[in-house]
This record gives structure tokens, C-alpha cells and sequence, in this order.
């Protein structure tokens, strides 16, 4: 299934600097597993080494923050923008 994926401009280096990709899976997880393949080494920025997704990094499919449904297992339907959100500490 085809998604957008949302890129922050931290992350855009990967993407040779493109703000949007099309991404492709039945869940976030797959869909991050596509886009490392895609785009190789942005996968680490985004899940630790135990392959969950990093404390400081927001990931919403559609609306919904991930961390409050499904998790990578969040189903990524047809058409659904997944936007992927760096928090931003500040003071």
C-alpha cells in the first residue's frame, strides 16, 4: 500500500533534501523498513538499537501518535500520510 511520509528538515539529507517520499507497507513498520531500504541509515535515526522507536521522535499515521495505538504495528492504510516529528527541546 502506498503512504506519504513526511521528512523533517533534519532528516532531509537522506532524502537528497526532499520534504515528502512515497513510502509502501501494511504498517509502520513496514513502511519504516521500505524507507531504510530506500533511504539507507535514516531508519537508525528514527528506532534505538532495540528497534523501537526513539524516545525524542514523534511518529503520527494520519492524526494519530503511534505511541497511544499500535505502535509499529499501526496499520498504515492506502493514501495515509505518516509524518515523522523530532521533539524540540527548548528553554
Amino acid at each position: 500500500m502506498s503512504v506519504s511520509v513526511r521528512i523533517p528538515t533534519i532528516l532531509r539529507t537522506y532524502t537528497g533534501g526532499s520534504a515528502e517520499v512515497s513510502g509502501e507497507g501494511a504498517t509502520l513498520r513496514d513502511v519504516l523498513a521500505k524507507l531504510d531500504s530506500d533511504y539507507p541509515g535514516i531508519g537508525a535515526r528514527i528506532l534505538d538499537e532495540s528497534g523501537k522507536i526513539r524516545r525524542f521522535v514523534n511518529v503520527y499515521v494520519g492524526e494519530e501518535d503511534v505511541r497511544f495505538t499500535e505502535g509499529l504495528d499501526t496499520p498504515a492504510p492506502e493514501g495515509t500520510q505518516i509524518s515523522i516529528i523530532p521533539a524540540v527541546a527548548g528553554g
